[in-house]
């Protein structure tokens, strides 16, 4: 594997981190919080113009997985060209510009069409800027580094739901003017990308520029397998705001039942990162797992307001347990010069996998029962959970021989 070469001033630290990493973390941080605003009330705004479950699934997952092929594009187009910061303008910008736009939909297709496009700005920004952060990392501290980059995404997604939750308590049902005020933080994101990012800068010889299968060790792909039977049954959240809903909590409380989620995620974030960098990221990884099936079945189970707050907090530490580590861990195994490939090649299959989890949770929501897709997601959870088990003992297996 090819040895990561220091970042430039990466001797330099600010509160422990590297300057790049500090400054994707206060974008996502304020992005999310664009983002979170709108998010936490959609569910509840398509019901209120029409749309069914399955058709809110449906949004979700479409918008997911027909931009997530442009996370692996975008990746590998910024380790050919060697620069990610152009990337992060582009995708960044299509959501400062979408976002606003959600004033003026009067039907769920319209949605969608605004949905996939901002999702699409997130394929282009997400593989670069992961590859910035893990070409920034000081000292090896990949599982830390993504820990605050989580920590941020999450502190983002706590003011998001408290506005929204704000605006809707002074004027129910007011969702436009949530939707319109959600730009501002989303375009305040651009200034700190264009001031208070440095480009990582490589140099030719350095830079990826042919994919082949092989570039790439075969533990990634055993580790993408459990990625993507572990998704399968991760669909997206929306539904657990519906449930939340139909089990007896307020619309206008439903922001504050997702930030229990996202508070517990950010102050678990780092530590958790820190102790995988210490421990080994699989232990983390097979424990989120194993959160997860337990939180997905409480679902199932739920049927009072107080289990339903519990099982929220019990999340936020999958969260905080999951969607960094796992970054890290690929970051880890991949060479620096193809970490931007590889992580677009990740974050590409969990959208890709998005929309036959959503149609399948929707299907069940709908057609089953409201219990059903939370076992389904439940027993995805424990597969991947022994699936992560064996790639422990195969890596072991291999080190001693």
């Amino acid at each position: 594997m090819m040895t990561k070469k220091p970042h430039p001033e990466q001797k330099r630290r600010y509160f422990g981190f590297h300057r790049n990493i500090l400054s994707t973390g206060l974008t996502s941080f304020l992005t999310d919080t664009s983002v979170k605003m709108v998010y936490s009330v959609m569910p509840m705004f398509l019901m209120s113009i029409g749309a069914s479950k399955t058709s809110l699934a449906l949004i979700e997952g479409i918008a997911e997985s027909t931009a997530s092929l442009i996370k692996a594009f975008s990746g590998f187009w910024s380790d050919r060209i060697g620069k990610n910061k152009p990337f992060m303008l582009i995708g960044y910008g299509l959501s400062a510009l979408i976002i606003p736009l959600y004033t003026l939909v009067v039907s769920p297709m319209q949605v969608l069409y605004l949905r996939f496009i901002e999702r699409f700005g997130k394929g282009i920004r997400t593989a670069p800027r992961d590859s910035l952060i893990a070409g920034s990392v000081i000292n090896n501290e990949t599982g830390r580094s993504f820990g605050l980059q989580k920590a941020m995404d999450n502190s983002g997604a706590i003011a998001g739901p408290l506005m929204a939750f704000a605006l809707l308590s002074v004027l129910p049902g007011n969702y436009r003017l949530i939707f319109l005020l959600a730009g501002i933080p989303a375009i305040l994101a651009i200034f700190v990308i264009i001031f208070g990012i440095r480009e990582a800068g490589k140099s030719k010889h350095e830079l990826f520029t042919r994919f082949h299968l092989k570039d790439f060790p075969p533990r990634f792909y055993f580790f993408l397998g459990i990625v993507f039977i572990f998704t399968l049954g991760n669909s997206t959240d929306a539904l657990l705001l519906v449930k939340a809903n139909e089990v007896g909590i307020k619309v206008a409380f439903i922001p504050l039942v997702y930030l229990v989620a996202n508070l517990v995620s950010v102050f678990a974030a780092i530590p958790v990162g820190s102790l995988s960098d210490r421990i080994g990221k699989e232990k983390i990884l097979m424990t989120g797992f194993l959160i997860y099936a337990a939180v997905y079945y409480g679902f199932g189970m739920a049927e009072s307001t107080r289990a339903i707050v519990a099982l929220f907090a019990l999340y936020g530490l999958y969260s905080a347990s999951t969607d960094g580590i796992q970054k890290a861990f690929i970051s880890d195994m991949t060479d620096s010069n193809k970490q931007g490939t590889g992580l677009g090649i990740y974050n590409a299959l969990l959208g890709i996998t998005l929309l036959p989890a959503s149609l399948i949770a929707g299907y069940l929501y709908d057609k089953v029962n409201s219990r059903v897709p939370f076992y389904f997601g439940a027993a995805m959870a424990l597969a991947a959970a022994l699936m992560m088990l064996v790639f422990v003992i195969v890596q072991r297996k291999k080190r001693r021989h």
